[in-house]
This record gives C-alpha cells, sequence and structure tokens, in this order.
C-alpha cells in the first residue's frame, strides 16, 4: 500500500486498502446533498472571514470557489466518482484544486460531523414542504370528489361487513382527516428540524471564536441546537420524518386496499380510468388497479427505513460513530417513496369515477338493523338492549325468508313485538336515517356540507419550500 492521500492522512503510513474503501466510501448516495454541502460552506467561509478567523480575502477566494465547484457540478463538468470518500472530502479537494492551498482553510472550526448533520437538515428542509404540499393535493383531490358526489350514499363498514349507510362525501372526508394529521406531524418534524447544528464541530465544539448564530441565520435555520455532542451524535430528526412518513403511507395504503376492493365486479362501487390502470399479458378482460396496489407494497419501503434506523442508532454511544453514515439511504428511500406515493394517489383520485347507484343498492336492507332499535327506543321508549335482542330477531328472520328488512309486513314486524306501527318502513329510508344523526361529525347531509367547507378554507399549503442556488 502507498502512503495515504486523504485529507485526514497525515496521521497515516498507508493508504487504505481497496476493499475498506470501497466498503466505506458513501459518495454514491451522500453525492445527493452537494447542494446543501455547499450552502453550508460558504456560510461557514464567511464567518470565518467575518470574525477574522482568515482573512476576507480568504473568505472571498474560498467562497468563489465554492460557487465555481457549485456550477461545475450543475452543469456535469465535475462529476462524483467511486474514488471519492464522501461529499465532503470531494467538494474540498475540488475547491482546493482549484483556489490552491486557502481551500484547505475552509475546514477551520468544523468537522465533517457538524457538517453532515447540517447537510441533512437543510435537505429536510427542502424536502418536507415538498411533502407537505404532496398531501396537500391528496387533500385537494379528496374534497373535490366528495363535493361532486356530495349526495352518494353508500354501505359503512365495520369488520369489512356492511354496517350502516353514510354518505360517499363522509367515508371520503375521514382520509382528508387522517392527511390533516400527516400534515400536522410534517410541519412538528420541521420545527424540530429547523435548529443549525453547524459549530459543532467533532463533538466538543471548537477554540476558535466561530458565530454559530451568524451560520445558522445565513443558512436558513431557526436556531441553533444548544449542545454539541447532541448536536452531531443523533439521527431522531430522521427517524421522526420516517416515522411520520410511514404514517402517511399506512394511511395511503388503507385507501388504495379499499380503492382495490371497490374496484372489483364484486364490489364494483368505483371504475379507475385507464390512465392509472394495466392489462394483463394473456387476459384480455383485465384491467388491474396497479397503481393502487404498488402504493401498498411500497409501504414496506418506509417502514423499512424506519426499522433501519432505529436499528442503527438503538446502540451507539456516544458522540459520532461511522455507523451513522448508513442513515443516508432510508432516509432518500423514506421521502422519495413517500412523496412519489401521495403524487400518484392524487393522481388515482382523479382518474376515478364512483358509481353511486351500485354503492346505494348496497346501502339498504340489512343496514337498516339499527334504525329499527333506534326506532323501539326513540319512538317507544324500548329500552336499548332490549330493541337490540328484538332486532336481532327480525333480521333473524328476514334472512332466513330471504327478504330485505324493507320487504317485511308490519305483522312480521309486531310478531317479534307489538310496539311496531306502520311508521317503521318510514325509518327504513337510508337518507332519513342520515338526516336524523345528530352528534357533531356525523353522517348528517348538512354537517358533511359544513365540513366540506370549512377543509377546503384550510388545505392552503402553509409551507414553502426553502429554494437556494449555491452558484
Amino acid at each position: 500500500m502507498s502512503k495515504s492521500t486523504k485529507l485526514w492522512g497525515g496521521r497515516f503510513s498507508e493508504g487504505i486498502s481497496d476493499v475498506a474503501h470501497r466498503f466505506s466510501s458513501s459518495i454514491a448516495l451522500d453525492g445527493k446533498l452537494w447542494r446543501e454541502d455547499i450552502r453550508g460552506s460558504i456560510a461557514h467561509a464567511r464567518m470565518l472571514g467575518e470574525r477574522s478567523i482568515i482573512t476576507k480575502e480568504e473568505a472571498s477566494a474560498i467562497i468563489a470557489g465554492l460557487e465555481d465547484v457549485a456550477l461545475e457540478i450543475e452543469s456535469g463538468a465535475f462529476q462524483f466518482n467511486d474514488s471519492m470518500e464522501d461529499v465532503h472530502l470531494a467538494i474540498e479537494q475540488r475547491l482546493t484544486e482549484k483556489i490552491g492551498a486557502v481551500g484547505g482553510k475552509l475546514h477551520t472550526g468544523r468537522s465533517r460531523n457538524d457538517q453532515i448533520a447540517t447537510d441533512e437538515r437543510l435537505y429536510l428542509k427542502r424536502a418536507i414542504p415538498v411533502l407537505f404540499n404532496n398531501a396537500s393535493e391528496v387533500i385537494r383531490e379528496l374534497l373535490i370528489k366528495a363535493e361532486e358526489y356530495i349526495d352518494a350514499i353508500m354501505p359503512g363498514y365495520t369488520h369489512l361487513q356492511r354496517a350502516q349507510p353514510v354518505l360517499l362525501a363522509h367515508h371520503l372526508l375521514a382520509y382528508v382527516e387522517m392527511f390533516a394529521r400527516d400534515r400536522e406531524r410534517l410541519a412538528g418534524v420541521l420545527s424540530r428540524v429547523d435548529r443549525s447544528p453547524l459549530g459543532a464541530a467533532a463533538f466538543a465544539g471548537t477554540s476558535y471564536p466561530i458565530d454559530r448564530e451568524m451560520t445558522a441565520k445565513e443558512i436558513g435555520f431557526g436556531t441553533t441546537l444548544g449542545n454539541s455532542i447532541d448536536a452531531v451524535s443523533d439521527r431522531d430528526y430522521l427517524i421522526e420524518l420516517a416515522s411520520t412518513c410511514s404514517i402517511i403511507m399506512m394511511h395511503l395504503s388503507r385507501m388504495a386496499e379499499e380503492l382495490i376492493l371497490w374496484s372489483t365486479r364484486e364490489f364494483g362501487f368505483v371504475t379507475m380510468s385507464d390512465a392509472v390502470t394495466t392489462g394483463s399479458s394473456i387476459m384480455p378482460q383485465k384491467k388491474n388497479p396497479d397503481m393502487a396496489e404498488l402504493i401498498r407494497g411500497k409501504v414496506g419501503r418506509v417502514y423499512g427505513a424506519l426499522i433501519n434506523l432505529l436499528t442503527t442508532m438503538k446502540g451507539l454511544p456516544l458522540a459520532y460513530n461511522r455507523d451513522m453514515q448508513e442513515d443516508k439511504q432510508p432516509m432518500f428511500d423514506a421521502i422519495e417513496t413517500t412523496g412519489d406515493s401521495l403524487e400518484m394517489m392524487a393522481l388515482i383520485l382523479r382518474e376515478t369515477r364512483f358509481n353511486i347507484s351500485k354503492m346505494e343498492s348496497a346501502a339498504s336492507g340489512e343496514l337498516m338493523a339499527t334504525e329499527i332499535a333506534d326506532y323501539l327506543v326513540r319512538a317507544k321508549g324500548v329500552p336499548f338492549r332490549e330493541a337490540h335482542h328484538i332486532t336481532g330477531k327480525i333480521v333473524s328472520f328476514a334472512e332466513d325468508a330471504g327478504k330485505d328488512l324493507d320487504q317485511l309486513t308490519l305483522n312480521d314486524y309486531r310478531v317479534f313485538s307489538e310496539h311496531f306501527e306502520q311508521d317503521i318502513f318510514e325509518y327504513l329510508d337510508p337518507r332519513r336515517s342520515l338526516a336524523e344523526k345528530r352528534s357533531a361529525g356525523s353522517s348528517n347531509p348538512d354537517m358533511v356540507t359544513e365540513a366540506i367547507r370549512k377543509m377546503e378554507s384550510g388545505i392552503k399549503p402553509i409551507i414553502t419550500a426553502i429554494e437556494y442556488n449555491c452558484s
């Protein structure tokens, strides 16, 4: 082996083996963070000059050199390759090639440990608002469908068994609530990401008179992290984001599962357009809901990212350990998969038509059993437990007779209770059932209409993605 040529190689008499280099190189992943790395480096260089740690002329040369490197990377004139160890050293080496030894002064008062934590947090400050707005698009499409089908009735389910009639709009609004909470979680993660670790150095801080508040402000952070060890040695911000992405994917998967079921001939509740379905290579009649199935399938990748991060961090002593290099792949995969899945679900909703007549025909019959019990309780004063028992007997009788509840005669009903009168049949109308709902948040048509109005006023994006140009 030859003498080490690494920027950190002064302590070493021999170079790292090729196998070790390939095994430890992270450039294939952290190369994606070059914009963030250069942005942080420019802020650091400017602060070094302002604090007279280096001269202002040296700081200006470094900043100009970094801007040139950014242009080279953007244009493809300078490309990362497998010979490079990581994004930080690759950029610093290129900078030194361009401006000479003064490029080596850029690393004064900092470490790759606080660099990478800064890069990741800056990346999340760009990525989280995109996810937030992707979720907003899903909410918007759900609200459009809810308004379009505001009068449509469908069977509500528990245990995947028909339970009670509800408005389709009310069902869709349940998902709106879920994704609204997901947006709140994303906003919460962003507030905790918005703290600068730059200046923590390796883990103990630095003896140079740096100004952490200055660099935090210039980069766009709201504040700084208070403890230098914590600043470089935790990845809870990635774990929290992966957890939030996992919850989003779980919500997407549940919706995808329902759309898949509803698109079958057995349900027939929805028809998806050709834009989001595929065919079979041997069965010409098939129209497969593949995009919804892929959303459902990709959940495992995001769950895996969360478990990956949790497992990586669970046994690490303070402070930085090289294990933490393994945080990039799950970070990128969770963000990209969740963003793509949200975008796809918005398109699926846009390209889906609900079959109103099929849904409404399924929202009658046995689904009115609860209304019969409520009739006995509200109109006739029968204790609920007794009313429930009577109604169960009626449902069993109707099933044996092969009839729906509205096909039974008044005499049939009176076999089970003398309380039944002709007005029982008024209670067997699904629309009356919905109109009778009085509790807040229920499927009452007026309440659903008002809920749509309120939700529409709250879907405007409240987070703006951070845009920056390093050149």
